[in-house]
């Protein structure tokens, strides 16, 4: 199950720079999960300071 960025990101990148699979880019006004890459890790959820990721 692939991991979707809430309302809540604060484009702090956190996420990015921990992605393994680099499966999260840059979007309109907050960052987003490839659903096709995502290995579902959890590695992007666990460092999110702002608790914005979940499961989709």
């Amino acid at each position: 199950m692939a991991f979707k960025i809430t309302d809540a990101c604060v484009s702090c990148g956190t996420c990015v720079e921990n992605c393994p699979v680099e499966a999260i880019s840059e979007g309109d006004g907050k960052y987003e999960i490839n659903a096709d890459i995502c290995v579902s890790c959890g590695t992007c959820a666990d460092n999110c300071p702002a608790e914005a990721i979940e499961e989709e």
